[in-house]
């Protein structure tokens, strides 16, 4: 059974699941990454929500504050092994509700033309691809997508 728990980014399941996140996004964004892994740093992140499948850390994501009313969803992950289950679903659900108790009225999130199955994700969750934003404006590989809540 798949339980969620809000934390921060001080939690040491989510650092787990983060090490495993930056080695996928390395291999897949090859010598891009260095650009994105300046902007997913995970230190002083207050709204993290980390899924258990029996005690087992299988997936993760955040929020953080983008702009007044807007939270960025960030480091969205579930290992491969437990893919295709609703983790990643169930995880971003729960961010969103935490965005609205937080006073959020919409979330954005930045993911790459190199995560098709991400862009599925999203997008069958109510995401919508909006025109990049902030440090992604002009960026090709980055594809921006928001939701209002």
């Amino acid at each position: 059974m798949i339980t969620l728990k809000r934390t921060d980014s001080d939690d040491p399941d989510f650092r787990f699941l983060v090490g495993f996140l930056d080695a996928e996004l390395s291999e897949r964004d090859g010598e891009d990454h260095s650009f994105y892994a300046q902007f997913n740093k995970v230190d002083m992140i207050k709204h993290v929500v980390l899924a258990y499948n029996n005690g087992e850390p299988v997936g993760c994501g955040a929020i953080k504050a983008y702009e007044e009313g807007i939270a960025e969803v960030k480091r969205m992950f579930v290992p491969l092994a437990s893919r295709k289950q609703g983790i990643a679903a169930k995880v971003l659900s729960e961010l969103e509700k935490w965005a609205v108790e937080l006073g959020y009225t919409a979330c954005i999130l930045e993911t790459g033309k190199k995560q098709p199955e991400a862009i599925a994700l999203y997008q069958k969750c109510g995401y919508h691809i909006t025109t990049n934003y902030g440090q992604y404006a002009g960026v090709d590989n980055s594809v921006c997508m928001k939701k209002d809540l």
